[in-house]
Formats: structure tokens, C-alpha cells, sequence
């Protein structure tokens, strides 16, 4: 029998178990579907994540008190901590730098009138603007002197402003709210970043001066972070060497102690960024890639059944003259064919469901060519190994046998 002729009788099978052959493939379709999607929603993550980070610039600096540690990580420990005294320093010493903006961050209530929402209030300095690349909308941003007398003026974020129920900043501005029960003048409101999957939003934030934040809001002088732009990218390693430098003589720190903060650049967060976001993509493809395993053993299941329902045919075959390559060829076709056309559908499926999610839920989504063909690839992969065992037991069949089943 030619392969043509192989290939003809079984598709004609399918065709002849329509019901079961949709059936039979429903596993691989679910499969591969729920690969791609998920796949998507790992990969847009990642792409918006980097985006964000990529949009701060190259030559931004962060520093955070902590042990360094591997993957890019911090410890935290009760002794390590960064304060106002450590920004001064920098300010005095450093010669590489040409803003340095502390910060620090509290989870807190806002409200206005009978409306509240939560927020992430943010103690910082009037340079916040120019070191983390946002813009005014409407109003304007504290200044330095506000600072320095302890005002009580915020900063909204745009998202804010919808959480509050308002759909316009304007009602907002100049209004009184009030953060931990204590009331603040709206001075202005940020133009919109947009939302980040994997680092919160930076719309939802509201910016008020870092020692009113240290005395009426955070209760406390310790800093999040210290963020730095540099002079020019050329210039990174020293300026990291140089702050390392300046802090280790503010800590007091004794030689060979190791370091009780963290400096670091863009670089460094990509990397930790896409670490964490591809561990999160292959998880989310390794639980809908059980549905593949599941679908590859229903076909075995079926393959195995259709061997038994058709032992006479296979031997009326085979006293035809069909060889055992034949038979198994025409089984195990039978099976690729059943997971490719469950993969096509299944990347259809997955390609509109990452749609869905972009479209409709606006989660970040992202498919790419290598992952429609690798769970394509992997689908008939599925189709030859779960269809080898029902093949060859199909070819083996004594014809004799065969011709006398009923």
C-alpha cells in the first residue's frame, strides 16, 4: 500500500467517526489553546514591565538599604536603613550625580467628603517629576520651600482621581482631602503612565513633601529608596563606585563588612524583571500543558479502542497485502492527524482568548510566532508518541486472528 493510499484510508477513518474524532482532540485543542493564551499574558507582562523600567531612562540609579543577595534581590533587616542624612551626604559628596530624589511610601486612606479610596502616598522632594520621566496634567508640583516648611499640599496620580469617582481632575484641584484622617490641598494632578502588571500602578500615587510625609504621615525617617541620575551613561560604573563610597563612610561601615544597601541600575532591574516574569510565564504554560498530557493520553485511550473495533479490517488488510509499515503508518496518521488539527484549532483559540484579554479585561497580551509553533510543534509531538503503542499493536496482529475476530 502507498503512502498516498496510507494516508487516504486513514483519514477516511475520521471522517467516518466524526463525533469521535472531535471529541478525541478536544484535550489537545483545550491545551494548546490555554499554552498560547497563557504564553501571551507571560510574555505582554514582560514586554510592559520593560517598557516601564526602559521609559526611566539609562542613567537612573536606585538605591535601597538591604544586604544584597542573588537574582537581583535585597534582604531587609532590622538594622539596615537609609534616612535624609544619607541623601545629604550624596548631595555634599557626590560629584557624578544631577538629582537625587529620596522616597518614601505608605499605603494609606484618601478621602474626600463621603468618598474614599486607597493609595500609595509618597514622600518625596519637588524633583520627583524630572528623575521618574512624569508629567503635570493640571496644576503644578510642590516646591522646595513647601518642602522645607512641612506643608500640607499633594500631588494626585490620575488614577486617583477615578478611584475618588471624579472622571475630571478639575474637580479635584484645589480641593481638600484628607490622608489618615489629616487634610491636604490638592495642588495638582499627574498625567497618566499607564498600568503596569507586575509593579503595581504608577497612576495610583499621591506626592506629598518628604518631611511632611516624615512627620504627619509616615511616622518614620526611614527611606524606601534614594533614586540618582547620573551625569551621563559613560559615567554609571564610577558614579556606583562613588556612592557605594559615600555611603559606606555614612554607615561607618568597618573594612570588610559587607554593604548595608543596594545600588542599582536599569540593567539590573530588566534582569530581575524578566527573571521573575519568565519563571511566571513558564508556570502558568506548565499548568495548561497538562491539559496537552491529558489530551495525548485520550487518544491513546481512543486509538486503543478503535484497534479493538476494527481488529477484522485490519486483517482483511493485511491479507490484502498490507504490511505492518502499512498498518502503522495508517494508525499513528490517524493520531498526528488528530493533534495537528487540535493544535490549529487550539492556536486559534488561544490567539483570540490572549485577544480577549487585551480587549476586553486591557491585561497586557502578547503572541508570539515561537510559541504558536511550539505548541503546535509539541501537539503532533503528543500525536506520535501517544500513537506509537496503539499503532504497533494494530501492525502486529497475527492476520489469521484477525480475519476470524468477531
Amino acid at each position: 500500500m502507498m503512502i498516498g493510499e496510507t494516508v487516504a484510508v486513514a483519514l477516511s477513518a475520521l471522517r467516518a467517526n466524526k463525533m469521535r474524532s472531535f471529541l478525541t482532540m478536544l484535550g489537545i485543542v483545550i491545551g494548546v489553546g490555554a499554552v498560547i493564551a497563557m504564553v501571551a499574558l507571560g510574555n505582554g507582562a514582560q514586554r510592559q514591565v520593560n517598557d516601564r523600567i526602559s521609559a526611566l531612562g539609562t542613567t537612573l540609579l536606585t538605591i535601597n538599604p538591604g544586604q544584597p543577595q542573588g537574582q537581583g534581590g535585597v534582604r531587609l533587616d532590622g538594622q539596615a536603613k537609609m534616612t535624609m542624612d544619607d541623601v545629604e551626604a550624596l548631595q555634599q559628596n557626590a560629584t557624578l550625580l544631577v538629582e537625587i530624589q529620596p522616597e518614601m511610601e505608605k499605603r494609606v486612606s484618601i478621602q474626600l467628603g463621603s468618598k474614599n479610596a486607597q493609595v500609595s502616598v509618597m514622600g518625596t522632594t519637588s524633583n520627583y517629576l524630572i528623575v521618574r520621566k512624569y508629567q503635570m496634567e493640571l496644576g503644578r508640583m510642590f516646591t522646595e520651600e513647601e518642602g522645607r516648611a512641612r506643608r500640607r499640599v499633594v500631588v494626585l496620580g490620575n488614577a486617583v482621581v477615578t478611584n475618588l469617582g471624579y472622571a475630571d481632575g478639575n474637580d479635584l484641584l484645589n480641593q481638600k482631602v484628607k490622608l489618615r484622617g489629616i487634610e491636604f490641598e490638592v495642588i495638582g494632578i499627574l498625567r497618566s503612565k499607564g498600568q503596569a502588571s507586575s509593579f503595581g500602578n504608577p497612576d495610583d500615587i499621591a506626592l506629598i513633601p518628604i518631611n511632611t510625609g516624615r512627620y504627619r504621615i509616615h511616622g518614620t525617617d526611614r527611606l524606601r529608596s534614594i533614586s540618582a541620575l547620573v551625569v551621563h551613561e559613560d559615567s554609571i560604573p564610577k558614579a556606583m563606585a562613588e556612592i557605594n563610597v559615600i555611603l559606606r563612610q555614612a554607615h561607618k561601615l568597618r573594612v570588610g563588612r559587607g554593604d548595608d544597601f543596594r545600588i542599582m541600575n536599569q540593567s539590573d532591574f530588566l534582569e530581575a524583571a524578566a527573571e521573575t516574569t519568565k519563571i511566571f510565564t513558564l508556570l502558568l504554560a506548565g499548568i495548561a500543558a497538562v491539559s496537552l498530557l491529558v489530551g495525548g493520553i485520550g487518544i491513546m485511550n481512543i486509538m486503543l479502542v478503535s484497534v479493538t473495533e476494527r481488529t477484522r479490517e485490519i486483517g482483511v488488510r493485511k491479507a490484502l497485502g498490507a504490511t505492518k509499515l502499512n498498518i502503522l503508518l495508517q494508525f499513528l496518521i490517524e493520531a498526528v492527524t488528530l493533534c495537528l488539527l487540535g493544535g490549529a484549532i487550539g492556536v486559534s483559540i488561544g490567539a483570540g482568548g490572549a485577544w480577549a484579554f487585551a480587549h476586553y479585561l486591557k491585561w497586557p497580551t502578547q503572541v508570539q510566532p515561537d510559541s504558536v509553533a511550539l505548541a503546535f510543534g509539541f501537539s503532533a509531538l503528543v500525536g506520535i508518541i501517544f500513537g506509537v503503542w496503539p499503532a504497533r499493536r494494530a501492525a502486529q496482529l497475527d492476520p489469521i486472528v484477525a480475519l476470524r475476530y468477531e
